[in-house]
């Protein structure tokens, strides 16, 4: 992995370069992206919530919002009930090429959800899973695109 030449001139450790990028940033947002969170609750991650913010460099939206958004965050629980109605009902936030990231609580984690529950709601949802990430401390992200029509 490279480091950035910043690291180098403020002689940052390779590892605390690599935890600096192991953060939000690895969502792919940028700068001016519109970020719309779902599922927000007590138990959310803040400090992962402020890195997007600073990357973004604009607040998420909440559920209530109309406008498109590049992204939805959905924070997801065992409990908060059936999957595929909620990813069919943040989808007419999204633009054409937008991305949903569902952050469900790590394994061994109150409200822990196996991935196969998500792998399964995705196709449903017209979605397709890509890629899963340690998000933050307690919560793992999936990443969801739409499906390419034939």
């Amino acid at each position: 992995m490279e480091i950035p030449a910043y690291y180098e001139e403020e002689r940052v450790s390779e590892a605390d370069a690599v935890a600096d990028v192991t953060t939000a940033s690895r969502l792919g947002f940028k700068d001016g992206d519109l970020i719309q969170e779902f599922g927000y609750d007590e138990d959310v991650d803040f400090d992962f919530r402020a890195d997007i913010e600073d990357i973004t460099g604009s607040e998420l939206l909440d559920e209530e919002e109309q406008e498109v958004v590049d992204a939805v965050i959905l924070w997801w629980r065992e409990e908060d009930g059936d999957l595929v109605d909620a990813l069919v009902d943040v989808l007419p936030a999204l633009e054409g090429d937008g991305v949903v990231w569902i952050l469900t609580p790590k394994s061994g984690r109150d409200g822990y959800v196996p991935p196969a529950e998500i792998q399964h709601a995705a196709p449903t949802a017209g979605l397709h899973c890509t890629s899963t990430l340690s998000a933050a401390k307690d919560w793992s992200g999936t990443r969801l695109v739409f499906r390419k029509k034939k």
